[in-house]
């Protein structure tokens, strides 16, 4: 299939950078239109389009383009426990998680896009205890299959290694000291990213770079999944 995606168009990046001059509800109540039209409707134009890539790589992995729920997040952020009271994100995030997924802790790829910053990969953010725990017994238990994911010609070539994230200072009870994958143990998150010029959000081979980064990062994503009850 022809891809149609030609590329973000400016304006995205545009009201990005007015919003976070401007975060307030009263100026985003009178940009409501331009939201709709700069930001809302190019993003569903590329989910629609990652749509038609993903069953290349997994019939699992869903780009959803429904307004709550799908694969755009709210531009709404939480502010209820947090002492920045900004009311919208500054940012467009997208996630193609798995079918059986719940929420953004869950297998996915994922599309960051902000006027200073992009980025494109994947894997599974701060999962919960028990699936964080079923990911390190299974480093444990397969140490030869995951290292060959580390290995992967393409996820080596794009990313070069799995993002730093955040880590436990100690490894975690139950696992020994001295393990060869104690550095991965510590891991609260196994994601792979890779940084972008803002630019090339704009162009027409930005969409050859999503396909590039997820087919380099679908063998860790393949992983996370088999060992976490997610068929892939």
């Amino acid at each position: 299939m022809t891809a149609s995606f030609a590329g973000f168009p400016k304006e995205l990046f545009t009201f990005l950078e007015a919003l976070s001059k401007n975060n307030n509800r009263e100026w985003f109540n009178a940009n409501r239109q331009r939201y709709e039209t700069d930001v809302v409707a190019p993003v569903m134009s590329f989910i629609t389009e990652v749509g038609h890539f993903l069953p290349t790589l997994s019939t699992a992995m869903v780009a959803d383009t429904r307004r709550t729920g799908g694969s755009m997040f709210r531009i709404y952020r939480d502010t209820r426990f947090s002492k920045d009271k900004r009311p919208y994100k500054e940012n467009v995030g997208c996630q193609f998680r798995h079918i059986d997924g719940k929420n953004a802790h869950t297998p996915g790829f994922y599309v960051h896009l902000s006027p200073r910053e992009v980025f494109i990969g994947g894997g599974i953010w701060r999962p919960d205890t028990p699936t964080l725990n079923r990911i390190r017994d299974a480093i444990v238990e397969h140490p030869s299959e995951w290292q060959t994911v580390l290995d992967n010609h393409d996820f080596s070539r794009y990313f070069g290694a799995l993002a730093s994230g955040d880590k436990l200072k100690r490894i975690p009870r139950g696992y020994e000291a001295d393990h060869p994958y104690a550095a991965d143990l510590k891991r609260k998150d196994f994601t792979a990213i890779k940084t972008l010029d803002p630019a090339s959000a704009l162009s027409p081979e930005f969409m050859k770079e999503v396909k590039t980064a997820f087919t380099a990062v679908s063998p860790l994503l393949a992983f996370v999944a088999r060992h976490t009850g997610y068929p892939y």
